[in-house]
């Protein structure tokens, strides 16, 4: 009973296998020559290399060589760092950058990728991932591998296969320095422009918050809409121009409006915030139109109003009394006069218990030489709104009657005067 019972011991030989000896069931070199043979076979018939991808992926193991894959296809070989193809590797000419450099060949590429990936769902984060490092590799390429990486990105980027998020590594420094993602951008956004429209490639921009960061595709000192603008017009893509010309002057109202609130609240003279807004309308080239419907706004937005409809009437005059010459200062032209009616037609019909007091309002304005007597005849007439309209015209109905009786009792005094 005491004696220790003997362990179990397993029979047979032992072989120590070291961990270099040990092989994948495929390496990169043996995967690529895969896939470069079959790509040889099927010739330049992209529909061809497209059924070859869907069938030789139940075969190879397309989600550990996703990059090798990736590299073939739009390179033709193994890229090494830096974007250089491997010397001694085989290649092929059954790739990206040794077709036609045409957006009708690029298009038909895009459909390649886009067959295989939505066969292969896995290879989507593969796919982006390549993009980027294929982009950080611009330097590497000639200028038609280049162009022609631009356009096929574009038509992804447009179709959805591509998020726009892979454009980050268009701000590499190396590659804004020397002008590597400017002109790059060019051709992409051509193509990507061509397949959608404008409107379509804002709403991806803003998703990833790309849309007001398109000027850092340029050195620090030459980021300004002026710059962009010319580069991008004379590149013959005038809508983008546009569109950031657009979010420049969209950033800048917002921060004008952010800084003039916070000069009311703190009581800042009129005159130097007549002064800061001036100064901001010449910088951002702000219209006259655009600044009456800020500082309305900001006005409005300064005090909490009484939710009883008798008490805000006064309350408001009182109020807007007070701010009248920072409005008359930017009511020089008839257009922002009318651009101000329409906001306080607009804002007596969303706030309710204002919806008496919009007469009051203009009167007070009118009296104040914020509004005269033209752009009132014009908003009650046909320029008005149709918020509130028969409200609103009803209560103008005996101040219009007296303005058009003293603007005739003018002209006849005018032409007796004559």
């Amino acid at each position: 009973m005491n004696q220790k019972q003997q362990k179990p011991t397993l029979s047979g030989q032992r072989f120590k296998t070291r961990k270099r000896d040990e092989k994948e069931r495929f390496d990169p070199t043996q995967f690529q020559d895969c896939i470069i043979q079959g790509l040889t076979e099927t010739g330049t018939d992209l529909e061809a290399v497209a059924k070859f991808l869907d069938a030789s992926g139940a075969k190879l193991d397309y989600r550990r060589y996703a990059e090798t894959l990736f590299d073939i296809l739009v390179a033709g070989g193994m890229l090494a760092p830096g974007g250089t193809l491997a010397d001694d590797m085989t290649r092929t000419d059954v790739c990206v950058f040794a077709a036609q450099e045409d957006l009708e060949t690029m298009q038909a590429f895009a459909q390649v990728f886009n067959k295989l990936i939505r066969r292969y769902k896995y290879l989507e984060k593969g796919f982006e991932d390549e993009v980027k490092k294929l982009l950080l590799f611009l330097k590497g390429f000639s200028e038609s591998e280049r162009n022609k990486l631009a356009m096929l990105t574009g038509i992804l980027l447009a179709n959805g296969t591509l998020n726009a998020s892979i454009l980050n590594s268009l701000y590499n420094e190396n590659l804004v320095r020397e002008g590597v993602s400017a002109a790059f951008a060019v051709k992409l956004f051509k193509s990507w422009i061509n397949e959608k429209d404008i409107n379509a490639v804002a709403v991806s921009l803003r998703k990833v918050n790309m849309d007001n960061r398109l000027m850092e595709l340029f050195p620090a000192n030459k980021q300004s809409v002026e710059h962009f603008s010319k580069y991008f017009t004379e590149a013959g893509l005038k809508e983008l121009s546009e569109y950031v010309r657009n979010q420049q002057t969209i950033g800048a109202r917002k921060e004008l409006q952010k800084e003039l609130q916070e000069q009311m609240s703190r009581g800042d003279p009129f005159k130097d915030i007549i002064l800061y807004i001036k100064e901001e309308m010449k910088k951002n080239n702000i219209s006259e139109q655009t600044v009456i419907a800020i500082i309305w706004s900001s006005v409005m937005s300064t005090v909490e109003w009484n939710k009883k409809e008798e008490l805000v009437a006064e309350q408001a005059i009182k109020h807007l009394k007070q701010y009248s010459p920072l409005l008359a200062a930017f009511t020089t032209q008839g257009q922002s006069e009318l651009t101000l009616l329409l906001k306080i037609q607009e804002y007596c019909y969303d706030n309710i218990h204002f919806m008496k007091a919009f007469q009051k309002i203009v009167v007070l304005f009118y009296k104040a030489e914020v509004l005269s007597e033209e752009p009132i005849l014009k908003w009650y007439k046909d320029a008005h709104l149709a918020k509130g309209k028969s409200v609103f015209l009803e209560q103008m109905k005996k101040f219009v009657e007296w303005l058009k009786n003293a603007e005739e009792e003018s002209e006849s005094e005018a032409e007796e005067g004559d």
